[in-house]
């Protein structure tokens, strides 16, 4: 909970306090970690993801076609040219490494088979680094990658709609071993 009172503290300076894109990039790491490791295992990892799809997510949450209580309310406070500078500041930093475990064989082998049928890899990349305007899905935490499938899946998170077919083409068993698989890349 001090965490969160803190994120919200920084949330409500961003405006009034932030000059740099450095100083607007601390704002983030209040949830998104100093050193580029979340504070909670459902948020994502931003340093070293695609610089194209941060600037989407953000644009997302101001539009309101992605929803969480705390990115809608720090993506109103965002302008456009703010928005790309933060894509390209946290593109640029290294990906962290979580010491995630790498997936059982079986979940390996339902991926693969999932890949097969949906094949994911045709906008994520061979190795899951995504390009662009694709995030990175290799290394990235579990929890969040199988919390945002089933979300998808649901249609709680509805700003990719093509995703959201394709996680249906999946059961939610399928895509936890997916999970697993890429959070041990």
């Amino acid at each position: 909970m001090l965490r969160l009172a803190a994120a919200l503290a920084l949330i409500l300076a961003y405006p009034a306090h932030a000059d740099t894109i450095e100083e607007k990039a601390a704002v983030c790491t209040a949830c998104h970690g100093e050193k580029g490791v979340p504070i909670e295992s459902v948020i994502p990892i931003i340093w070293g993801q695609n610089a194209g799809y941060l600037y989407l997510q953000i644009r997302d949450f101001q539009k309101g076609a992605r929803k969480d209580e705390r990115m809608s309310a720090i993506a109103a406070g965002i302008a456009k040219e703010d928005a790309l500078a933060l894509g390209e500041y946290f593109a640029a930093k290294s990906w962290p490494n979580l010491a995630q475990p790498a997936a059982k064989k079986s979940d390996v082998a339902i991926a693969n088979r999932i890949n097969s049928t949906i094949v994911c890899t045709t906008c994520h990349g061979d190795a899951f680094l995504g390009d662009s305007s694709v995030p990175r899905t290799a290394g990235q935490s579990h929890d969040y990658l199988a919390k945002t499938m089933l979300d998808l899946r649901n249609k709680t998170r509805a700003n990719n709609p093509g995703m959201s077919d394709l996680m249906n083409a999946a059961t939610e068993d399928e895509l936890k071993a997916m999970a697993a698989y890429l959070a041990g890349l």
